[in-house]
């Protein structure tokens, strides 16, 4: 990995209006061509790690780093202009228009063509159930095949990071299965990836590092599968003696 991170929110403190700080002096830190994976109890601030990192929250304190430029402030569509590219929480799929429109909606951005028919390929490739339903109905797919098609619109810009909140929710073991599947694929093909996620177990399984946040602050971090042995860890979030128990 590298030496530096690719992304690094540094000391963000970050909430909702007038209410009181979500995010408490978090710093994550998310090198290239890697899986950072954010768990933690409801109301640890997980999702509103991934707004602040997407633009969709201004941080009230802090700083958002990318690969060494501030880019803190910058709107949603300035964040991915620069590389940031957020696949939010539940289905975004538009159930009556094919996967080939849903899929184009994320190039709406590319002027070239040529460039544009070049994602279409990687994604393609990446994702074969994109290819094998491209003129299908994106309503007419599984949760698990939905999903997939939103991993693809979010790399038509060709994102540096891509922000995944929660994309196992509402799914079966099976789909599940995949979307974890899926996520290391985006890994291997050089995307780095922030993922939060309630199913910490499978997400540790997958990820390179991981982040056990509490009350808006980093309680926990290091290499996943240290994390999973760390009894700490089920202390904290799983609620046993030993993360390895259910």
């Amino acid at each position: 990995m590298a030496s530096e991170p690719l992304l690094e929110l540094r000391d963000i403190e970050a909430g909702y209006g007038r209410a009181a700080l979500v995010l408490r002096g978090l710093t994550v830190q998310v090198p290239a061509a890697s899986v950072v994976c954010l768990v933690g109890p409801n109301g640890a601030g997980k999702s509103t790690v991934l707004k602040v990192a997407s633009g969709m929250l201004a941080p009230r304190s802090g700083r958002i780093l990318l690969d060494g430029t501030d880019i803190t402030g910058r709107r949603p569509q300035q964040m991915l202009a620069a590389g940031l590219s957020h696949v939010l929480q539940g289905h975004s799929v538009f159930p009556e228009m094919s996967v080939a429109e849903n899929v184009l909606l994320g190039a709406y951005t590319l002027r070239e063509k040529s460039r544009v028919a070049e994602r279409v390929e990687f994604v393609k490739d990446l994702f074969p159930v994109v290819a094998q339903r491209w003129q299908s109905l994106a309503g007419a797919l599984s949760g698990g095949q939905q999903k997939q098609v939103e991993f693809a619109r979010s790399l038509m810009v060709s994102p540096r990071v891509v922000l995944l909140d929660e994309p196992s929710m509402g799914l079966d073991p099976k789909a599940t299965e995949t979307v974890f599947t899926q996520v290391a694929r985006m890994r291997e093909a050089g995307t780095a990836v922030l993922l939060v996620e309630q199913n910490a177990r499978r997400a540790l399984e997958t990820a390179d590092l991981g982040c056990v946040l509490d009350l808006g602050r980093v309680h926990l971090s290091g290499p996943a599968a240290d994390l999973l042995a760390d009894d700490r860890l089920g202390q904290l979030y799983l609620g046993n003696h030993r993360a390895g128990t259910s």
